[in-house]
């Protein structure tokens, strides 16, 4: 990968396709996607606690990811929309808000891009210009 960040949908798939893939031939434990502090809602650097960053991380077949309960209700939405992906575990640990969700996806990685992008977008309520980050491949 040369490139670890972009900003419109186009790019922002095929950087996460990117990351799939780089993730698959080096054989790493997971790749990680973060939402720009500066484009996630509910991000305030005045904040004493800001709202946590928006992220989801990709491990072989799966997606990883925290939402509150609002927020998964939106993910569950756009399942329909990628078929091959399909909810497989929620976790609610009692000292955390909201879930912690795996999502399996079978799917070659221009497919895993646009989830992941859609997912983000989505789930957070981000804009569609929204910059996103891979930060761990």
């Amino acid at each position: 990968m040369t490139r670890f960040d972009a900003a419109d949908t186009a790019e922002r798939r095929k950087l996460f396709a990117e990351a799939v893939l780089a993730h698959r031939n080096r054989g790493s434990q997971f790749c990680t996607i973060e939402v720009d502090p500066a484009d996630a809602p509910g991000v305030n650097a005045d904040d004493e606690e800001p709202a946590p960053v928006p992220w989801i991380q990709f491990a072989e077949k799966t997606f990883n990811l925290d939402c509150t309960d609002a927020e998964l209700d939106r993910l569950k939405g756009l399942l329909d929309d990628f078929p091959e992906c399909r909810i497989e575990r929620i976790e609610r640990p009692e000292e955390a808000e909201g879930a912690n969700v795996r999502i399996t996806a079978r799917s070659d990685a221009n497919r895993l891009g646009q989830f992941a992008d859609r997912a983000l977008q989505v789930t957070f309520g981000l804009d569609d210009d929204y910059r996103a980050w891979v930060t761990q491949v």
